[in-house]
């Protein structure tokens, strides 16, 4: 038994991290851009060190996620186009209870995949991409493992009512949102169309080896 929660738990600690550091923004007065580079020494420095002690005590480090998670990620907006065609049959109860449901299965992926991924640094590129749209931006950064392994990673920012939100993750070529997308879909496939029962089991998986391989996002 413990070796498969040991395995559930490493299939999502790369994703978790690649996912989580630069989502705790606060100043959203400044530039997309600016406001990933700061999270990302801001909240790091508050785990540097304390691996061990989070590792033991994962409700603090879920609080934390969970708080920090509350103030930038567009979780309506995500859970929306997660549901994609789904979505405008939904009743606003079942919308509203998988964007709970979304949330929630987040913060415990990327709380033990803070603890668990044996990351070496993080870090957002000097050079990014100018934004197409004024309401619209990507920001470029990369993890570096300890292994040497270089992961990129993109976050999609939305501007919603004065402040960027993150809306979506590309983790080395794989996006995240068009996955959770497609594993809805399948999870509404297997279960006739019921809603409830799919927001019930709604568990997304993203692997290890999935994301070390790569895609072409």
């Amino acid at each position: 038994m413990f070796n498969l929660y040991s395995a559930f738990i490493q299939r999502f600690a790369l994703a978790a991290v690649m996912m989580l550091a630069p989502l705790m923004a606060q100043a959203q007065t400044q530039s997309p851009e600016e406001v990933v580079r700061d999270n990302v020494e801001s909240f790091m420095s508050q785990l540097d060190g304390k691996k061990a002690y989070y590792a033991d005590n994962l409700d603090e480090l879920k609080a934390l996620v969970d708080e920090s998670l509350d103030d930038v990620a567009d979780f309506r907006y995500i859970g929306a186009s997660v549901m994609g065609s789904y979505f405008r049959n939904a009743t606003p109860e079942q919308r509203s209870r998988f964007a709970d449901v979304f949330r929630q299965t987040l913060i415990d992926t990327y709380t033990r995949g803070l603890v668990t991924f044996d990351y070496n640094e993080l870090r957002v590129l000097n050079q990014q991409r100018g934004q197409r749209y004024e309401d619209q931006a990507s920001v470029d950064m990369e993890v570096v493992a300890n292994n040497g392994q270089v992961y990129p990673v993109s976050y999609s920012l939305r501007l919603s009512d004065g402040e960027w939100r993150v809306v979506n993750v590309i983790v080395n070529g794989i996006n995240l949102g068009l996955t959770f997308r497609n594993q809805f879909d399948q999870a509404m496939r297997d279960n006739n169309r019921d809603y409830d029962a799919v927001i019930r089991g709604w568990a997304p998986e993203i692997g290890v080896d999935e994301l070390e391989q790569g895609g072409d996002a």
